[in-house]
């Protein structure tokens, strides 16, 4: 059972992988957008995974923040997310992405719980 207030942190080292000139949302060597808006994905994923039923997995379904700092390459960035509310499949978080302690970004993201299997099958048709 998912509960209101399931958290989870993961954190990555800014990369060239992950700057805005090679992901291509942007032609600066900082932390893309993308890169962050996944890691709070990831967090979230990972807040709610051992709590599903088995065989099941969750999926994003929308997220919205907000990017506020630049990142530089070598730098340290976690992201929380914290669950908010659950009904049924749907779940939704609140993510925030820091450098330090200095906020980079935050916003919601909803996630819903889907059997692997069944989702799978349906890429074929």
């Amino acid at each position: 059972m998912i509960e209101i207030g399931l958290r989870h942190t993961s954190e990555l080292t800014v990369g060239e992988a992950t700057t805005a000139l090679r992901i291509g949302s942007g032609d600066l060597p900082v932390l893309a957008t993308p890169a962050m808006m996944a890691l709070m994905e990831n967090a979230a994923m990972l807040a709610v995974a051992d709590y599903l039923p088995e065989g099941c997995t969750t999926v994003g379904g929308h997220i919205s923040s907000s990017h506020l700092k630049p990142s530089k390459l070598g730098e340290k960035v976690t992201a929380v997310a914290e669950v908010t509310k659950a009904d049924g499949k749907r779940i939704e978080f609140k993510v925030s992405a820091y450098a330090g302690e200095t906020l980079l970004g935050e916003g919601t993201h909803t996630r819903f719980v889907v059997d692997r299997n069944r989702f799978m099958s349906k890429l074929g048709k």
